[in-house]
């Protein structure tokens, strides 16, 4: 059983789960548009699974919602302003909520972009992946270099300052002066946030059954050293192992993901995590993956695809899988109050990871108390070493 003094924050995932194609890398649920799409059928799906969801979070409002997918795009600016209404009739949403959508520069245009900011849209995460024509194509992606550039002024000119470009480097046949200028030409327009990351090959895709040639551990991480310190000196400070923002302008809803806070996913495949103080649970769902599935179950119970309550085991382990992540780590009352364990439950590990360099303690001082007294708090983080070996790391957790 788990003790909450205080219930984590809480988040709001949407998946929309069709593309326009499918790239050979990408292993998210996301399926390819056969004909017209129903979005309202779908939208009205959703709010049907949000409906049966409610008691699990009555009372708590939500502090970030985040439109993921497949292409959220695909969706009119109309049926994105109905879905947002729809949803702040149901759950109490705070004022100035963080609200991102991602977008796929083949699918928007200046019009659809006023049309989001309309809706509620106030951060935007482009998939941009690289501005390398030829990279592009050999990716899958159904936009070119010029659609990559057209896109972000457009948004920019739509209004949306909290904007993020989303890269990836050691692409087949890569090399790092390629890499630094995707990163170089991003950096030029100047987004309040890059989310920069390595192409994995992942099972069940494509690229897993006919692997394209791609650059050697020895290029990949002289990519990334090179890249952070570009980042570094045009001041995009590395919040998480592949998050780079100006000052304040942290994804306010991947942070809560990765400091182990609660949210509910609807749509198809969406995952949810919520806690319960009264039952000291903390309960994972899953929603049916397969959207025409989705569709037909949403309307009832069956929706729900599996439900587990978790262990104390899991949590502690999954806490660390997450809050290692960022490279300020996490304090000891962050853990205590987002899982509702004891300190004491890590302690051994921690120690363990510390003495062989992969951890670090830290001190700090918080609220003054008094004239002379802080409050203070104990912090912990991976070193440098530590971020490179997160997964020796986290085998102390097993």
């Amino acid at each position: 059983m788990f003790h909450f003094s205080t219930l984590p924050p809480l988040s709001l995932y949407i998946h929309i789960p069709w593309c326009v194609h499918k790239c050979p890398y990408c292993d998210f649920n996301s399926h390819e548009i056969r004909g017209d799409l129903n979005e309202n059928e779908y939208i009205a799906a959703m709010l049907a699974d949000l409906e049966q969801d409610l008691p699990r979070v009555y009372g708590r409002s939500v502090r970030s919602i985040f439109i993921g997918g497949g292409t959220p795009s695909v969706l009119s600016p109309e049926a994105i302003d109905n879905l947002l209404s729809a949803v702040r009739a149901r759950l109490p949403v705070v004022a100035g909520a963080e609200i991102t959508l991602e977008a796929n520069p083949g699918t928007v245009d200046s019009s659809r972009f006023l049309g989001m900011r309309s809706a509620g849209i106030n951060r935007l995460s482009l998939g941009i992946q690289s501005f390398n024509d030829s990279a592009l194509q050999r990716l899958g992606r159904i936009h070119g270099r010029f659609e990559a550039i057209s896109a972000i002024e457009m948004a920019k000119q739509a209004g949306f300052d909290n904007l993020n470009l989303d890269l990836m480097f050691g692409l087949p046949e890569q090399t790092v002066e390629m890499a630094l200028a995707d990163l170089h030409t991003a950096m030029r327009f100047a987004p309040s946030h890059l989310s920069w990351y390595e192409l994995t090959i992942e099972p069940n895709t494509v690229f897993y059954h006919q692997s394209p040639p791609l650059p050697d551990d020895e290029l990949l991480w002289a990519m990334q050293t090179a890249g952070q310190t570009d980042l570094a000196d045009q001041g995009y400070f590395q919040y998480e192992v592949s998050a780079y923002a100006k000052s304040d302008r942290q994804c306010q809803h991947n942070l809560n993901y990765w400091q182990f806070g609660d949210y509910l996913g609807i749509g198809a495949g969406a995952h949810s995590k919520i806690s319960d103080a009264a039952l000291g649970t903390i309960t994972r769902l899953s929603k049916q993956r397969n959207p025409q599935t989705y569709l037909q179950s949403a309307h009832s119970d069956a929706v729900v695809a599996n439900c587990t309550t978790l262990t104390a085991d899991n949590v502690a382990l999954e806490f660390m899988m997450n809050a290692l992540r960022l490279v300020k780590g996490f304090t000891i009352q962050e853990f205590t109050e987002n899982t509702g364990l004891d300190q004491a439950c890590i302690d051994k590990p921690v120690e363990a990871a510390c003495a062989r360099g992969w951890l670090i303690k830290k001190t700090e001082q918080l609220v003054r108390t008094s004239e002379k007294e802080f409050n203070t708090v104990q912090r912990i983080q991976a070193t440098d070493t530590g971020m490179r070996f997160l997964n020796d790391v986290l085998d102390l957790f097993m």
